[in-house]
């Protein structure tokens, strides 16, 4: 049996392993078929792999993942190499569901795919988050977990995938850096270990980090550093006209990381984009 078979058997039985069987055959195919279609790294190219996950069900994170696998795709050069993991929305689609589970095979899959050494696995995840625990996660029937620091950490450090950014979108989000900061790592949260971030009503196209990192300033010409930074202005201004607790977004860059990092930002686009969907709610305030 070829290694791609055996990849796909393996994929559907963890995804029907306790599920309801049609419904969740029919995820396994989907999300097997993109999978399989993930183009493998260039050689002598740092190529950046990109997954999006909504790990909730409510609107605003499915449309932020959904829209945030666009933008970082574009902005990493990873046309074949992106998989978004949410909930479908009239015609916008997604490759999977957003879950632990799925997250983890499709982490797997990608190591097999990347050159460790050379490539770098982008990251963003978009839920609500839980004080002293983790990033909460809830399923379509409202069953919920927490994936802990520990837990996240172990998905990349379990597979070998050093280079990575990591991109989290949550409340006390700033939580997981200490657990996944490492030499060859980026990590960037929406909030401090002990701050709220805001917009995550369930209407909204965008939370605030959502909005200001992704729909803004990501589709800016600049080093994604600079990116960072200019979203964390525009955020403290929202919240300083709100009246509002400043959330306090983190960025910890890793000593040797310097070298993927400017080698994923001079492929960047060199025009700018525009801004998809509106604006969080809470600004019209």
């Amino acid at each position: 049996m070829s290694r791609s078979l055996i990849f796909t058997a393996a994929l559907c039985a963890a995804l029907l392993a306790g599920s309801a069987p049609a419904q969740q055959a029919d995820r396994a195919a989907h999300l097997g078929q993109a999978l399989s279609a993930l183009q493998a790294q260039r050689p002598g190219i740092v190529d950046a792999y990109v997954v999006t996950v909504a790990l909730d069900p409510d609107p605003v994170f499915n449309r932020e993942a959904r829209e945030a696998g666009r933008v970082l795709s574009q902005r990493f050069d990873a046309a074949g190499r992106t998989i978004v993991l949410a909930a479908d929305e009239g015609a916008d689609h997604a490759d999977g569901a957003g879950s632990p589970t799925d997250l983890a095979l499709v982490l797997g899959r990608i190591s097999e795919l990347m050159d460790r050494k050379e490539d770098v696995l982008v990251l963003y995840s978009t839920s609500h988050g839980m004080p002293k625990a983790g990033l909460s996660y809830r399923d379509d029937s409202r069953n919920s977990s927490v994936v802990t620091p520990a837990e996240l950490a172990a998905m990349f450090n379990d597979r070998g995938i050093e280079n990575r950014l990591i991109i989290l979108q949550a409340c006390f989000s700033g939580q997981f850096v200490p657990a996944l900061a490492a030499p060859r790592t980026v990590i960037a949260t929406a909030a401090s270990a002990t701050r709220t971030s805001f917009g995550c009503s369930a209407g909204n196209d965008w939370t605030f980090f959502g909005h200001a990192l992704i729909n803004m300033a990501m589709r800016q010409p600049d080093t994604f550093v600079r990116q960072f930074r200019r979203a964390f202005v525009t955020i403290y201004g929202w919240e300083l006209k709100q009246g509002i607790d400043p959330s306090d977004p983190q960025i910890k860059v890793g000593q040797d990381a310097a070298g993927w990092l400017s080698a994923l930002d001079a492929r960047a686009p060199k025009t700018a984009g525009l801004a998809v969907g509106n604006p969080p709610t809470e600004l019209a305030k």
